[in-house]
Parts: C-alpha cells; sequence; structure tokens
C-alpha cells in the first residue's frame, strides 16, 4: 500500500515525497482513512509506529479541504503532548507534512518565555500543538479561544496520567465544542485511561498496532550482570567501539543521569544529559547536538525521553533497569524503528533481579547474557561456585 492509496491530496503527497516517504506504516493504514471519514479514534501504539504522521497528516488534510481563502485564521485542531520534546516533535511532524499548504501551526510549551509563543497565537494559527500547563496558563490570559476546535488530540495519554496531568485535561476538555472529532493515543490502556477514553470519545474506532511487547521483535537485546561499581567502567568500555554510532542511555534518576554524563565527559566521551530539571534551552541544545551527531551520546531519564524521536538510532543501553516493565518496552523502541534493527544492552545488578524477571515475562523471553571482564557470570552460576569452593 501506498499514501496514494490513502487518497492523500496534492500538496500533502508533494510533502511526503519531499520527505522520502512513500509507504505508510501499519498504523498510519488504520488510522488516516478512519479520521478522514471523521470517527474518532482509539489508538493503542507505541513510540516509534509511525503514530504523528497518522493524525497530522489527515489532520492537515481535512482543514486543507475546508478552508476558505482569504478568511480570518481560526483555531480549528488542538494537540496536547505530555512533554515539551514530544510538543516539538510533533510541530515539527506539522511543518514538515504542511509544507505546500498554507497552514499555520505554532507550538506553546513551559520552560521559556512566553512572548514569542503569544505572538505567533496572535498572528493567527489553525492548529496549535501544546502541553497542558502552557495551555491553560494561556488561556487563563484570553490569548486561546477554543470554542471552534474541530479537532482534539490527546497523545500518550498514559505519560499524562503518570505525569499528573489528568485534571488539566479534564479542565480543557470541558472547554472544547461537544462537537469534535477527538483522538486519543496511548502506548498502554491503564483503566484511568479506559474511563477517560469512555467520556470524552464518541463511538470510537479501536486501533491496536501490535501488543505491547511486540516492538521488542526487531531489536536484538542482550543483558550484563555487572555489580554497581562495575556498572559505569563497562559502559566505558562499551563505548569505546566507535562503531556504537548514536547511543542512548537510560538512567533511572536525574542524579544517575547527571553522574554518567559527568563520568563519561572524563573518560573524553562525548555526551549529554536531558531530564526534567535542566532548563529548556539546555534540552533543545542537547537533543541538537545528538540528532546533528556532535555527540553521540544522551543519557536521559525515562520521562525526558518520551518525545524523543531520533532517526538510526544505533544503541539503547539501560544503565539501571525501569521499575516499570513496560517502560524496558519504551526504551528499547527507541532503536530498531520502522523495521530497522537495533541494538539493546541492559546492565543488571543484584539489586535489580526482580525487575528483570518482571521485564522477561512481560517480553515473553529471556534477554541473552554477554560476557565482559567487567560483568559477572549468570548470577545463579556464581552463587553455585560459591558454594562448591566451600
Amino acid at each position: 500500500m501506498t499514501f496514494e492509496n490513502l487518497e492523500i491530496i496534492e500538496p500533502l503527497m508533494r510533502a511526503l515525497n519531499h520527505e522520502g516517504y512513500s509507504t505508510p506504516t501499519p498504523i498510519q493504514q488504520q488510522a488516516i482513512p478512519v479520521i478522514l471519514n471523521n470517527h474518532d479514534i482509539l489508538g493503542c501504539a507505541q513510540t516509534g509506529t509511525g503514530k504523528t504522521a497518522a493524525f497530522s497528516i489527515p489532520i492537515l488534510q481535512n482543514i486543507y479541504k475546508s478552508e476558505k481563502n482569504g478568511k480570518k485564521r481560526v483555531l480549528k485542531a488542538l494537540i496536547l503532548a505530555p512533554t515539551r520534546e514530544l510538543a516539538l516533535q510533533i510541530s515539527e511532524s506539522f511543518a514538515a507534512y504542511g509544507r505546500y499548504t498554507d497552514l499555520k501551526h505554532t507550538v506553546i510549551f513551559g520552560g521559556v518565555g512566553q512572548r514569542p509563543q503569544t505572538d505567533a497565537l496572535r498572528k493567527g494559527v489553525e492548529i496549535l500543538v501544546a502541553t497542558p500547563g502552557r495551555l491553560l496558563d494561556l488561556m487563563g490570559q484570553g490569548y486561546i479561544d477554543l470554542r471552534n476546535i474541530e479537532f482534539f488530540v490527546l497523545d500518550e495519554a498514559d505519560r499524562m496520567l503518570d505525569m499528573g496531568f489528568i485534571h488539566d485535561i479534564q479542565r480543557i476538555v470541558s472547554k472544547l465544542p461537544q462537537k469534535r472529532q477527538t483522538l486519543l493515543f496511548s502506548a498502554t490502556m491503564p483503566d484511568e485511561i479506559a474511563h477517560l477514553a469512555q467520556s470524552i470519545l464518541r463511538d470510537p474506532v479501536r486501533v491496536d498496532v501490535t501488543p505491547p511487547s511486540s516492538t521488542v521483535d526487531t531489536i536484538e537485546q542482550y543483558l550484563y550482570y555487572a555489580d554497581r561499581e562495575h556498572k559505569m567502567p563497562l559502559l566505558v568500555d562499551l563505548l569505546r567501539d566507535e562503531s556504537k554510532e548514536s547511543v542512548l542511555i537510560f538512567s533511572r534518576t536525574k542524579h544517575g543521569a547527571d553522574k554518567i554524563a559527568k563520568n563519561l565527559l572524563r573518560e573524553g566521551i562525548r555526551s549529554d544529559a536531558i531530564h526534567g530539571n535542566k532548563s529548556q534551552t539546555a534540552r533543545q541544545i542537547a537533543l541538537k547536538k545528538f540528532k546533528s551527531k556532535k555527540i553521540r551520546v544522551l543519557i536521559a531519564t525515562d520521562i525526558a525521553s518520551r518525545g524523543i524521536d531520533i532517526n538510526s538510532l544505533s544503541h539503547v543501553i539501560n544503565y539501571d533497569l525501569p521499575e516499570d516493565p513496560e517502560s524496558y518496552v519504551h526504551r528499547i523502541g527507541r532503536t530498531g524503528r520502522a523495521g530497522m534493527s537495533g541494538i539493546a544492552l541492559s546492565f543488571c545488578d543484584t539489586k535489580e533481579r526482580t525487575l528483570l524477571k518482571s521485564i522477561q515475562k512481560l517480553i515473553g523471553k529471556k534477554l541473552d547474557i554477554l560476557e565482559h571482564e567487567l560483568a559477572i557470570s549468570e548470577p545463579v552460576q556464581q552463587k553455585d561456585r560459591r558454594r562448591r569452593r566451600r
């Protein structure tokens, strides 16, 4: 199937060709016709499945076809994202796919001055990408009117829940017109999200793109058993290999992410860290350096990593195992995108064995163990050997 089969209009087809896309991903094949036919969607899809294009392309098409020349620009589409990084990424998608239309969009988020954002809003936009806090702030100041919204997208709803945004979302939804098209996307479907979906969607079409663990199937996954004090020397040794071109490292804490970056820099390995305590500007600079290959290692926490969209990411390294096994799937899903192969390496110390069991249960397989002089053998075998020595 091609995008032409989905009856995409000429300006958007030109943009897709410009971006080098000809074949829609499974979620795009399912979601685009549904959205073009004005149905609500409940989408269960991981990061890296092409979800952003699945809603941005049909929204652009529907607005483009309904626009009348010479009319004042009216805000018609609102896309809510949990993090600043994801909001920026979605905004970049609208810019890319809408480049040959006259439609205007802007993105608003906290952590930066509001003046450039309010200036863009004053000039008029049809499409607004926003994080919940800044949106409510600017609504309160009278800069944003949601009365004409026709398309409402709630992206990564499960992460919104994790970050405590559900009440903000309910406040925002209460200001939207009853008659609208709503698209809700979530990688997981906990009860709270299912209830939210029930309250804001009208007869939705459910779009499921693969069960939660299946994104891991195209990714080579390996495990190093390493004591806590050996994790850093092991990491440094692995990163000496220049063939690891672009590496995203996950730390469970902000402090841990900074510590890893500091140690790597001391070893002459170009890297930077992004997390919630960093300013928005610092995070954007770090991401830009990583994307442009000025640094080849980026360290992130789980929340900061949501929305990082990097093509050709060669390796993901779990320096710490996540406490939630589904986060493991999200993490390693950063590599091996769009059917490409990728490599995920995980470090596991004694205290993380329970977490490892939960991860292996979710993905339905055991991780292959790699040997290294700084790693230990499989813990059970280690125990048995100690017993034998006694």
